[in-house]
């Protein structure tokens, strides 16, 4: 997937917002972030958020990283733009939203329902 079509896919999930974050594209739902797209041409193009299952099952393909820094909170960083089939990609951000929505306080998950 491109940039582009990250960014359109992640926008078209419900009640998702973006933020620029120093040289990223952040994608947040209730103010939390999600997925982290890479705006420089250089470095990993895509980093995002896992439960602690896709978390171990991702780090053991090729291509895809224990995020830097924020690994510890169970994110993941694509190498390259083709480290996950596209399908797998989006239901990876579709999770990755999921988990974030049920962190949030009950009653911005009310709001958000």
């Amino acid at each position: 997937m491109t940039r582009e079509a990250i960014r359109a896919f992640c926008l078209g999930l419900p009640h998702v917002t973006e933020r620029f974050q120093i040289h990223h594209l952040g994608f947040q739902i209730g103010g939390k972030t999600f997925a982290m797209l890479n705006l420089e041409v250089a470095g990993m193009p895509l980093s995002f958020k896992c439960t602690v299952e896709d978390y171990n099952e991702l780090v053991e393909r090729e291509g895809v990283i224990p995020a830097p820094y924020m690994a510890r909170n169970k994110w993941v960083s694509i190498t390259e733009w083709d480290s996950l089939p596209a399908a797998e990609l989006k239901e990876c951000l579709r999770r990755s939203r999921e988990a974030v929505r049920l962190k949030l306080p009950k009653k911005a998950q009310a709001q958000l329902a």
